[in-house]
């Protein structure tokens, strides 16, 4: 078989190349003892090219830090590899994870590396998991390196705490805004319609018959927009599943007002946090800033940062590669200047992707601070109107009656 190899040289370079094997697991082998680190394998032809929805979620963040919190413990207190995989597989409640453990087991026993392991299960584990295990295999600081990654794991979990929590109130506000007009337009509109149609001489207003208008139409034509709103929210499900329309989205997510700041920020933590935690593992720079730059969750910010490892590897010094993105504030560029200078990158790496983090949710506070007065004003504005239209007839009608 052919596979598609993204590749680390001897010498520094990225490199990517067709390779043959028998199989993945025995090509990944096969490069590692000639030298090369694996950053990507995949199999050629046109049934890898398809884009197909993805089934396979990848293993909860939360289980995956438990896990690396109890290994490291285990192999802390002497423990083999093997025995400690075997050992946490059968307390493992997550049913998938425990077959991956157990397979992981199986491999190791049969000689592949715990890294190499972890990389035959593919998008199972982010990027960063696989390149730490393989630069505290290749150090022998293992539980050392585990013990970061459990670190990192918990960072990035209550930043995503902080978001989600923050946002509850607004989505909430949205979703039982939405609930209530629907309610109105459908029910209580057709109601009073009913009610007005009794009086054969009472003229409605105009804001009236408009919302009555729009009430008649969405009752009478439900099975032409539902149909047509759900294929439209699908075919924009697949375009932003592909990659020319990840890229267009994440791309307009950062030009957004406010938000996008932040969303910038996020990307930029994200790396600088990666990248401090393999080099503090002992992974070369090249290979992980490749690593790094794959576990940004935006593509857009990606995409400019991918000549990195190349710039580095041609000899230029990373502060100086990371000015030609356009991407990283000026104090992040100084304070890898200053780590590149005194030898001390991977710490001055973690300060920036602290600040980029309180920077950001400092940020995410003043917008939604900002965004809930404008919901409120928003939606009990539109609610004011439906609600104006249904009984300013009625006031008409008494007043003519009078």
């Amino acid at each position: 078989m052919q596979f598609v190899c993204r590749l680390g040289t001897p010498d520094g370079r990225v490199v990517e190349e067709v390779r043959e094997g028998a199989s993945l697991a025995a090509l990944r082998v096969g490069l590692e003892k000639t030298g090369y680190h694996v950053f990507e394998m995949k199999p050629t032809g046109w049934i890898s090219r398809i884009n197909l929805p993805r089934f396979r979620s990848k293993i909860p963040s939360r289980v995956l830090m438990v896990f690396n919190q109890e290994l490291a413990s285990l192999l802390g207190a002497g423990l083999p590899l093997v025995e400690g995989l075997g050992m946490l597989a059968i307390r493992q409640r997550h049913a998938e994870f425990r077959k991956i453990l157990l397979e992981a087991r199986d491999r190791i026993e049969g000689g592949e590396s715990l890294a190499a392991a972890i990389q035959s299960f593919g998008d199972k584990f982010p990027p960063l998991y696989a390149a730490s295990l393989e630069a505290g295999e290749q150090s022998g600081e293992l539980v050392g390196v585990l013990r970061r990654f459990v670190r990192h794991q918990k960072l990035i979990l209550d930043a995503r705490k902080k978001t989600v929590s923050a946002l509850v109130y607004p989505a909430v506000l949205i979703v039982l805004s939405m609930i209530l007009i629907v309610v109105m337009v459908l029910v209580v509109i057709p109601a009073f319609q009913e009610f007005y149609a009794s009086f054969d001489d009472a003229k409605l207003p105009f804001l009236t018959r408009m919302v009555v208008g729009v009430s008649d139409w969405a009752r009478a034509h439900w099975m032409v927009w539902l149909p047509v709103l759900l294929v439209a929210v699908a075919a924009a499900y697949q375009l932003v599943n592909t990659a020319p329309g990840r890229r267009w989205w994440d791309r307009q997510k950062l030009r957004l007002p406010w938000v996008g700041k932040v969303l910038r920020l996020v990307s930029l933590s994200e790396f600088c946090r990666s990248l401090g935690t393999l080099l503090h593992a002992g992974m070369a720079l090249v290979p992980s800033l490749d690593t790094s730059i794959r576990s940004v969750g935006n593509t857009w910010v990606r995409n400019r940062m991918a000549d990195l490892p190349q710039q580095v590897s041609e000899g230029s010094a990373l502060f100086q590669a990371m000015e030609t993105t356009g991407t990283f504030d000026e104090l992040a560029i100084d304070m890898v200047q200053v780590g590149e200078s005194s030898g001390e990158l991977a710490s001055m790496l973690s300060t920036v992707s602290d600040f980029f983090d309180e920077e950001s949710e400092t940020r995410m506070e003043r917008v939604l601070s900002l965004i809930e007065p404008l919901l409120l004003v928003f939606m009990g504005f539109v609610i004011a109107i439906i609600l104006v239209a249904v009984y300013l007839p009625l006031i008409t009608i008494v007043g003519q009656i009078n």
